[in-house]
């Protein structure tokens, strides 16, 4: 059996509820025996988990977790987790990641917002045009739709 027919074998088994959660958040099975980005696509993923499993954290400039959050405390802590380590500040991830365009982002991929040459604020791209992040004093860790084209796009190697 080629590892191309174990797919829907692996799908059964997974049951339909796994298979509902990984395509909510945008997921990829890895199979063995297949050349992909499995390795990065199962980081991101973990990553964007992470973020998503910290909805409703309070917002704490400076904080990195496990139980408060400021933009890039969530992002390095969530791929922390997924087993990648990130510089502290939304700007120094920035410089840290493969930039690609918005044509290219995939869920798990960073999301940027930027005022000219500057960054400001990080998130983590859940797809359908959304991030989860943590915004500002007074809230909390959240999935928001983007909402403004200043924001740069960046990946996780």
């Amino acid at each position: 059996m080629t590892a191309l027919n174990r797919v829907p074998s692996l799908m059964a088994r997974a049951g339909t509820a796994s298979a509902l959660t990984l395509a909510a958040v945008g997921g990829s099975i890895a199979v063995p025996g297949l050349a992909t980005e499995a390795s990065a696509a199962t980081t991101a993923t973990k990553a964007l988990q992470v973020a998503a499993s910290k909805k409703g954290a309070p917002y704490a400039w400076g904080a990195t977790g496990p139980r408060r959050f400021d933009c890039s405390g969530l992002t390095l802590y969530s791929y922390k987790k997924a087993g990648k380590k990130l510089p502290r500040t939304a700007a120094q991830q920035y410089n840290k990641t493969h930039h690609i365009s918005a044509r290219h982002r995939k869920a798990g991929d960073l999301v940027f917002f930027h005022s000219g040459s500057s960054v400001y604020h990080v998130g983590i791209y859940a797809g359908h045009g959304k991030i989860w992040h943590a915004p500002k004093t007074g809230d909390v860790v959240k999935l928001q739709k983007i909402w403004t084209r200043s924001v740069w796009y960046g990946r996780v190697s």
